[in-house]
């Protein structure tokens, strides 16, 4: 790509250094609180079905709201919705910091899902519509990169921060972030036109109703029992609510999520890979903390920095997307990362042992580390780009769902097969469950690699979609 081709357009910078910076700090929430567990259990003297829900309260909320999410970002504008997210994450965060108890922190572990669910989808749809098809892949790659970094560094920040402050810290740490981030959108983005459609109120209680039922079965099955008749009514109501939801989309004169979408193979294949790509993220970032502590011996920062070769490449790889996608398309990048992803997984499953010294796990790691930074940013890039402007806002809405019902999905079903085989007794009795728990990981990377064989090869360089209109993005969604 020549100079002019790299060159940013007046306020495009901004709109690069706000969305991410406000999407690091809602997906570094995602996992910060992993390696802090331990602490939190004895400072607030929390149960372990207590401890869980920590996790558990965030996620929850933060799937079923994304949608709406979405949907009030379109009606009543994103800039003034983003605003909003960021002032409740704050808020929520604060109040997890000053939590007395374990009750008062779950609730506000809610709240700050619930203000994430209005940041991520609404940051991903602003930096979206703020570059031209052409230029997407290259800013979605900056974007992917720092999103996935917070992920990953999550465990690394909890277990430094709990082990070396207190774990208040972990929640503090946003406050300021959230209070320097409000002014600067505020200032710099302009407030974008806003859609004249209704919020189809029936479409948002279906579709809340059903991916509640569904993410509550999820995560409460491996506690409860998969055949109880709390996860068998949660799971049945979600996938009825759920169908009845796509009836109710297919009739609505103004759908919330446009399912003529899906008629594009390019943007159904890459929202069924996303959902793999997030599960055996998520997977993989849940046991391997653990495997690290529990059956290695290593303490929470220990752990943490243990995991840091891995998700260096996110670093390395994901600025360097947009290249990659023009050269390769995402077709090939998203079925050879997931491969490579599932290879490395499979080689930690056949080497984990007791005593297993750390080096070992050093190359099966980057390895991992590399397949998921090659996938991530094409699986938006294809999702982003298959769809019109004006479409923008609901797929960006309709993705980050998939995403983190993904993260959800495949810490429920790794969990599953861990738990079939292996349990904490001991550090022995930990890894024979943590071998097929990576095993399964590496079962939904490959099912991420063939949902990606069939995305449609690429035409030409960056094509823009079709009746995408100009190939620049609309001026009302670029900064001052």
């Amino acid at each position: 790509m020549g100079t002019e081709g790299k060159r940013l357009l007046p306020g495009q910078g901004w709109v690069l250094a706000l969305t991410s910076v406000a999407s690091f700090m809602v997906s570094l929430d995602t996992q910060v609180v992993a390696t802090a567990l331990p602490v939190i259990r004895v400072q607030l003297h929390a149960s372990l079905a207590a401890l869980e829900w920590t996790v558990n309260a965030y996620t929850l909320s933060f799937a079923v709201l994304l949608l709406t999410g979405a949907a009030l970002g379109e009606r009543l504008g994103r800039r003034r919705m983003l605003t909003a997210g960021l002032g409740l994450f704050t808020a929520a965060s604060a109040a997890c910091a000053l939590a007395p108890n374990v009750g008062v922190l779950i609730a506000a572990r809610a709240a700050q899902g619930a203000g994430g669910a209005l940041v991520l989808p609404l940051a991903f749809a602003l930096l979206s519509a703020g570059f031209p098809p052409e230029r997407r892949a290259w800013a979605i790659g900056i974007f992917s990169a720092v999103t996935g970094l917070a992920v990953a560094a999550g465990p690394v920040v909890g277990g430094a921060v709990a082990q070396g402050i207190a774990w208040p810290w972990i929640f503090w740490l946003n406050v300021p972030i959230g209070l320097a981030l409000i002014p600067l959108i505020v200032a710099k983005l302009t407030p974008g036109a806003r859609a004249s459609a209704s919020l189809d109120p029936i479409g948002l209680v279906l579709a809340t109703g059903g991916a509640l039922g569904l993410v509550w079965g999820l995560i409460r099955a491996n506690s409860v029992g998969w055949a109880s008749p709390e996860i068998v009514a949660a799971l049945l109501a979600g996938a009825v609510l759920t169908a009845a939801f796509i009836g109710w989309e297919l009739r609505a004169a103004r759908p919330m999520v446009p399912l003529r979408l899906f008629r594009s193979r390019a943007y159904a294949a890459g929202n069924a890979a996303c959902l793999c790509v997030f599960a055996v993220l998520f997977g993989l970032v849940f046991f391997m903390a653990q495997f690290l502590q529990t059956g290695l011996g290593y303490g929470p920062l220990g752990a943490g920095l243990r995991l840091v070769p891995g998700w260096a490449t996110l670093t390395v790889i994901a600025p360097f997307a947009g290249a990659l996608i023009r050269r390769f398309g995402e077709r090939t990048l998203i079925a050879g990362g997931l491969t490579l992803f599932a290879a490395g997984l499979i080689w930690i499953a056949l080497i984990a042992r007791v005593g297993l010294p750390y080096a070992e796990l050093v190359v099966p790691l980057v390895l991992a580390g590399s397949g998921v930074s090659l996938a991530i940013p094409p699986t938006q890039s294809v999702v982003m780009t298959a769809v019109a402007p004006a479409d923008i806002g609901k797929a960006s809405g309709t993705f980050n769902t998939l995403r983190q019902l993904g993260g959800v999905f495949g810490v429920a079903i790794c969990a599953a097969a861990f738990a079939a085989h292996g349990g904490y007794a001991s550090p022995a009795a930990f890894i024979s469950g943590f071998r097929p728990a990576m095993g399964a990981c590496a079962g939904l990377a490959l099912l991420g690699a063939l949902a990606g064989l069939t995305i449609p090869r690429r035409r030409g360089p960056a094509a823009a979609p079709p009746d995408s209109g100009a190939v620049r993005a609309p001026e009302t969604e670029l900064t001052r």
